[in-house]
């Protein structure tokens, strides 16, 4: 097995034709290696490239633009989630159908919500407020069979990966029962939402499962503790927190979380450059098993009284 070192050597100085299908793995350096990949796990890519075989490190990796891309538009890895490079607009019937197996409820004694798988490992994303402070989590997927239906399935394995609660995000990995991939829907290439533009949602609102709301982006800078999410008109109930917002390319643009109950289509979605973000930083945040309420919480500083507020004014 050649080193990463010595495959980008024998590249510089071997000029060899590229398959139409191979995988292009940028690096962080900006070299670019070309092969079929061929196994992976949680820190490595094997990549096949001619007749050797060659281990990349996922932290060397900046982009992966991923062979054989579908009618929708050529599909990236980037670091544990996907984008699409022009991806195709269809009608949200269409859309929902395409991307509703990656929709997943998630479980605790206390509660339940939704979640979305975003990439073939298994890794899904949820709200932090949706697993908080419970460790014996299950999530209800629903798997395609061959003959275009599909076979709901509960798993219990789950792994805690990482907790922010400050954004209200969690990640947790799956275990699929086959061994096979997962079905995953890609995050928004980069954040072109528009007021007015039509979106829908995918969840399991009051433990009723798959259900699909739509509707439009009613603002997409709307501030809450510092932070802006995505206010939209789209049905969003108890059930659905953790659930994914889609737009009508089948790309994650936002996490829904929460809505106002005593307002009329008042809902909102952590938008996904958030969710980016956390996935990057996700080690910042890992999951302790010994302490239910990581990643890290902090606590809020205590406020100053009045009389040291004089007092500062005073001098």
């Amino acid at each position: 097995m050649w080193t990463l070192k010595s495959l980008l050597f024998a590249a510089s100085i071997l000029v060899m034709p590229l398959a139409v299908s191979a995988d292009v793995i940028t690096l962080e350096g900006g070299d670019q290696i070309h092969g079929d990949v061929i196994g992976s796990d949680e820190s490595s890519l094997w990549v096949k490239v001619g007749s050797q075989v060659v281990q990349v490190k996922r932290s060397q990796i900046s982009d992966h633009k991923v062979a054989n891309p579908d009618e929708a538009g050529t599909v990236i890895r980037r670091f544990l989630y996907h984008t699409k490079d022009d991806p195709t607009e269809l009608s949200i019937e269409q859309q929902a159908n395409k991307v509703k197996p990656s929709v997943i409820k998630v479980q605790t004694p206390a509660g339940l919500g939704s979640g979305v798988i975003i990439n073939e490992d298994g890794y899904a994303i949820t709200n932090a407020h949706v697993i908080q402070g419970e460790t014996d989590l299950r999530t209800t997927i629903w798997l395609p069979t061959e003959d275009g239906k599909s076979r709901r399935t509960t798993l219990e394995d789950i792994e805690i990966v990482a907790v922010n609660n400050h954004l209200d995000l969690a990640l947790l990995r799956l275990k699929h029962p086959d061994g096979d991939p997962f079905p995953y829907s890609p995050l928004e290439s980069w954040e072109g939402i528009v007021v007015g533009q039509p979106v829908f949602a995918i969840g399991n609102p009051l433990g009723l499962e798959q259900t699909t709301s739509d509707g439009v982006v009613s603002t997409k800078q709307r501030n809450f503790q510092g932070l802006t999410f995505i206010q939209t008109n789209t049905a969003i109930n108890p059930g659905n927190s953790g659930g994914p917002l889609f737009n009508t390319s089948g790309e994650v643009i936002g996490i829904t979380n929460m809505g106002i109950l005593a307002g009329e289509g008042l809902n909102f979605a952590i938008p996904t450059r958030y969710v980016k973000d956390f996935i990057r930083n996700r080690e910042a945040f890992a999951y302790d098993i010994k302490n239910p309420n990581s990643g890290h919480n902090y606590h809020v500083p205590p406020q100053r009284s009045q009389d040291g507020v004089a007092k500062e004014l005073n001098k």
